[in-house]
């Protein structure tokens, strides 16, 4: 991220200390990147477009009205509803190193026009439920790969004078888009899923998931249950919350070993096997895959934190 910044840097006025305002525009959208250059608090700020907002450097300290007060730390994002007042901390910021952060707000229309499309693509049902916005309460995202890595675009789209950058940037932010819904809908449905899964089919996928999770469960189990055809289940579930029902399944299985590796004293064969893995080796490799780290090196750590915390005095 600092080199997709060097441009910003090279090119920028410093007129402030705080909070230092830098505005690149596109044709649905413009991109505000912000400097703070020395220790403040209770700064406020407010938009009159629903904006996402994503720490590039630095540490704030967020206070909204809908959420709770959260350290803002980089590779996290916020979306806001337009008109929503912001009230900053900045306990760490200094000449050296300042707190970065950008504000990308986006033409209303624009977004309504992708979540349009994207209703279209989920929906199953014609019900309250199945429909996704971004202009209603604030959303804190933390470490998604993918919004980052469209972040980044954005900045070097916004900085790099291409002639056909508001071509470019559309695309970017039609993409940027649709993953919020995506990760929105993902959290909404798998918090939600008791509630709306009578509504929503993709929701009492979920739920069934999740009731018969160390069970073994195969998609054509769930495309009996949500009386879907397999290849319509796939695309909706996918359009839906971004990931196919088999890597849900997975994600979700090694989250429940995660869970029995820290509560408990079992053999990795013992927690592939609780957690519903065919086999050690299956489970290994799909632990590896999400974690980046083996079961056996992650049990290790947690035996370790474990023994440091119990011999603190």
């Amino acid at each position: 991220m600092d080199k997709l910044l060097l441009r910003h840097k090279k090119e920028r006025k410093l007129t402030t200390l705080v909070e230092n305002h830098t505005i690149y525009n596109a044709n649905y959208s413009e991109l505000n990147i912000f400097e703070t250059h020395e220790k403040a608090e209770k700064v406020n700020l407010e938009f009159d477009y629903p904006i996402l907002a994503s720490m590039l450097t630095g540490k704030k300290i967020m206070h909204l009205d809908d959420l709770a007060s959260f350290d803002f730390l980089p590779s996290e994002s916020v979306i806001l509803p337009s008109g929503k007042r912001m009230e900053i901390d900045f306990p760490e910021a200094t000449a050296k190193n300042p707190t970065q952060c950008l504000a990308l707000t986006i033409d209303p229309y624009k977004i309504k026009e992708v979540v349009d499309s994207f209703n279209e693509n989920t929906q199953i049902d014609l019900s309250e439920n199945g429909n996704w916005s971004l202009d209603s309460n604030s959303f804190h995202l933390q470490g998604d790969k993918a919004i980052q890595q469209l972040i980044g675009r954005l900045i070097f789209l916004f900085t790099e004078g291409n002639k056909s950058k508001d071509l470019f940037i559309d695309f970017t932010i039609k993409e940027l888009i649709i993953r919020l819904l995506q990760t929105k809908a993902r959290k909404s449905l798998i918090e939600d899923s008791k509630n709306i899964c009578e509504d929503n089919r993709v929701a009492f996928a979920i739920e069934y998931i999740k009731e018969h999770l160390t069970e073994n469960i195969s998609i054509d189990t769930l495309v009996a249950k949500t009386c879907l055809s397999k290849s319509y289940f796939f695309k909706v579930f996918k359009n839906t919350l971004g990931i196919t029902p088999i890597d849900y399944l997975i994600a979700e299985r090694i989250k429940f070993s995660k869970n029995l590796m820290r509560t408990g004293n079992y053999q990795v064969s013992e927690v592939a096997y609780y957690s519903g893995f065919s086999s050690p080796s299956y489970f290994s490799k799909q632990f590896k895959g999400q974690e980046n780290i083996t079961p056996s090196k992650y049990m290790e750590l947690v035996i370790k934190d474990s023994n440091d915390n119990y011999s603190k005095p």
